[in-house]
């Protein structure tokens, strides 16, 4: 007897930290990314396309997670062994875009993109490697006027995707602000010890998350995580992490309260004076423009992780109530970042060009406020399927297809090779409002058979007998073949479509 091996197949199964979208999800995604991008142009950026891939040497290494392999970024050499890496931002890709075309472009350059970006980081409960962001920027505007309208930008948005006013907060603050905390406190500067000051800046940025034990032990020696994984800590003293946390705490109930609070704060440092007077003109426009506190607050914890903003810093925090899908209160956070970063088109051209940006996470926020919300969006309905009663009459049930589609109606024929029953079954599973039918003895008449899906099940829960339901046929009509797009428009006009 011959011994066959199995087959060696590979398991269907995903990477870690990435998903499949469902089509709802697609559907819903493509609605909010049109309400941002109408938000965005009406601002006067415009759109731009840039490559998922770029040379990782133009990406740089700014990443939080710098401690894991190929510094945060999925990378690979190409056939002339020149490293190739997956974008991890749309941010490092215009810069890299700006520096090569900064000629041909308009000064300030004002542009929005939206696209997939991948980090090589560990994943978790809604972390993944590969996600969407929506991002516009300005680059060239040398004044924090850029900053504090991206930040009005930020607020327009979440309320154009039906946000309302105290169910979100633009939170900002200033790098150069913990900057001056930390030089009074002895703390090395970013010339001395880059490492340190950032290993500082990413501790206070995970102060949601972690709490401020968490924060303090990063701070500190280090923090091991649940799962056993120990990252360093800055080392600094008792008293330099008492003057971090006391500075991060200092916000209070208005901007310009926070600002007298912050001013004492780094009294005496340049750096941190120079932060103080930004946030100040920041606020003067904010106040201007009509966009008070209940919109935007100044709140000392926010810094950012990525290493290249040097300036403003702003987060987007949903603050409205949400429970999971067991009824727990859900803690949404921040669902969209951003800041100033003067220094990334310098590293491509030698000379600084001031550069501000927002950046919208698009699956995170859909994810937000489907819980805000209580649930996804409802399903629209699928297409009207017309079935295939006999097989050498295809061409008739196309040309039916055609012509529900040539009047503006989703519909489709089957396609598959099973009988009537399977046909039906699949149109269920479709979602489809109603099918088609057309066997001889409708041909010989000149008419159509139209199933009402939706109601037919309906009304199946209030019939018992099956010779009541054969007496009554339930959502059918037939009618003549000339009346076929009227009848679907008078069944899909039921549920409020077309």
């Amino acid at each position: 007897m011959s011994n066959k091996s199995k087959p060696d197949r590979p398991k269907a199964r995903l990477p870690r930290g990435l998903q499949d979208v469902s089509p709802s999800e697609i559907r819903q995604t493509a609605r909010m990314v049109e309400a941002i991008r109408e938000v965005f142009e009406r601002y006067g950026f415009e759109p731009l396309e840039t490559p998922a891939i770029e040379y990782t040497d133009a990406l740089g290494k700014f990443l939080p997670d710098s401690d894991r392999p190929n510094e945060g970024v999925f990378s690979f050499q190409d056939d002339d062994e020149q490293w190739l890496s997956l974008r991890y931002d749309l941010t490092a890709p215009l810069a890299r875009f700006v520096a090569a075309n900064q000629q041909g472009l308009p000064r300030p350059y004002r542009r929005y993109q939206t696209g997939p970006v991948f980090r090589n980081e560990k994943p978790g409960p809604g972390r993944f490697r590969q996600f969407t962001q929506f991002d516009a920027d300005t680059v060239g505007a040398p004044s924090v006027a850029a900053d504090a309208e991206l930040c009005m930008l930020g607020a327009d948005t979440l309320e154009a995707l039906g946000l309302s006013r105290g169910d979100y907060v633009i939170k900002v603050s200033n790098r150069k602000l913990l900057d001056g905390v930390m030089e009074k406190a002895g703390v090395a500067s970013l010339a001395d010890n880059p490492e340190q000051r950032m290993t500082v800046m990413r501790a206070v940025d995970k102060l949601d998350r972690l709490g401020v034990e968490g924060v303090e032990a990063l701070l500190g020696k280090g923090r091991k995580d649940e799962s056993g994984d120990f990252t360093k800590g800055a080392e600094l003293t008792s008293d330099q992490i008492k003057a971090v946390l006391t500075f991060v705490d200092s916000g209070a109930a208005t901007r310009k309260d926070t600002l007298a609070a912050l001013k004492d704060a780094v009294s005496g440092s340049e750096e941190g004076e120079a932060g103080v007077a930004e946030l100040a003109e920041m606020d003067a426009l904010w106040t201007a423009a009509g966009f008070g506190d209940d919109r935007i607050v100044i709140d000392p914890s926010i810094v950012r992780g990525l290493e290249y903003y040097t300036g403003p810093v702003f987060e987007a925090d949903l603050t409205a109530e949400a429970t999971d899908d067991k009824g727990r209160p859900v803690r949404i956070g921040a669902v969209a970042s951003g800041g100033r970063y003067d220094g990334l088109v310098e590293r491509f051209t030698g000379q600084q060009v001031p550069a501000s940006g927002v950046s919208i996470g698009v699956s995170r926020l859909l994810y937000s406020l489907n819980l805000i919300n209580g649930g996804a969006e409802d399903e629209p309905l699928g297409p009207v399927v017309i079935t295939v009663f006999e097989k050498d009459r295809i061409a008739d049930y196309q040309r039916m297809a055609t012509e529900l589609r040539q009047a503006g109606i989703r519909a489709e024929m089957y396609l598959g090779g099973s009988g009537m029953k399977a046909q039906l079954k699949y149109a269920d599973k479709r979602g489809a409002p109603c099918v088609v039918i057309q066997g001889g003895d409708e041909l010989e008449k000149g008419e159509i058979t139209i199933k009402d899906l939706i109601e037919g099940a309906r009304l199946s829960q209030e019939i018992e007998d099956n010779a009541e339901w054969r007496e009554a046929r339930p959502a059918q009509v037939s009618v003549p073949e000339g009346d076929l797009v009227q009848a679907v428009r008078d069944i899909l006009a039921r549920y409020g479509s077309d």
